[in-house]
C-alpha cells in the first residue's frame, strides 16, 4: 500500500463535501478524464461513478465505486481502470492535532489485474506522485468550499 498525507486549510467536513459530490471526481482525481454518470445515491456503498480515463482520442470508460462511506470519516473505494486493473483506495480526513485545519490521507495499492503484477517498487514509484498530485487537488477544492473568515 501506498500512502500520502497532506494538512488542509479546512474543516474536515469541507473534504468529505466534495467527496461525497461525485461530479466533482474529475476535478481531483488524476487520470480521470471526465464523468459520464454518477449514482443518484452517491456516495453509499456499492454506487457508482461513471468515467473516462485517459486522453482524448484515447479514452477508456470504466467506473468507481464506493465499498465503504463514513461521512464523518472516511470513503473507500474501488476503483477501476483496464487494462491496468483496480486498485482499492481509502481516504481518511480528520482534525489536524493543532485544531487548525485538517489532515487528508490517502492509502492506495492494485489489488486485481495487470497492476498486481507490477513490483511493489514501481507502482510506489506512479502511485505516490500520482496521488500527491490528487490530494493537492482535493485540499484545494475543499479549501474554496470553507467559509472565509470575515474582517471586522
Amino acid at each position: 500500500m501506498v500512502t500520502v498525507t497532506r494538512a488542509a486549510r479546512c474543516a474536515p467536513g469541507d473534504v468529505l463535501e466534495v467527496l461525497a459530490d461525485g461530479w466533482s471526481y474529475s476535478s481531483w482525481v488524476v487520470g480521470t478524464a471526465r464523468i459520464r454518470a454518477v449514482d443518484r445515491t452517491w456516495p453509499e456503498p456499492g454506487t457508482r461513478i461513471l468515467h473516462s480515463v485517459g486522453a482524448w482520442p484515447m479514452l477508456l470508460d470504466d467506473e468507481t465505486v464506493v465499498r465503504a462511506w463514513d461521512p464523518e470519516r472516511s470513503i473507500e473505494l474501488q476503483a477501476r481502470g483496464w487494462p491496468a486493473g483496480e486498485a482499492r483506495v481509502l481516504i481518511e480526513v480528520a482534525p489536524s492535532p493543532s485544531g487548525s485545519g485538517c489532515r487528508v490521507r490517502v492509502t492506495e495499492d492494485a489489488d486485481r489485474g495487470p497492476g498486481t503484477l507490477v513490483p511493489r517498487p514501481l507502482r510506489t514509484g506512479v502511485i505516490g506522485p500520482r496521488n500527491v498530485e490528487t490530494l493537492r487537488r482535493l485540499t484545494l477544492l475543499a479549501e474554496r468550499r470553507a467559509p472565509t473568515p470575515r474582517s471586522h
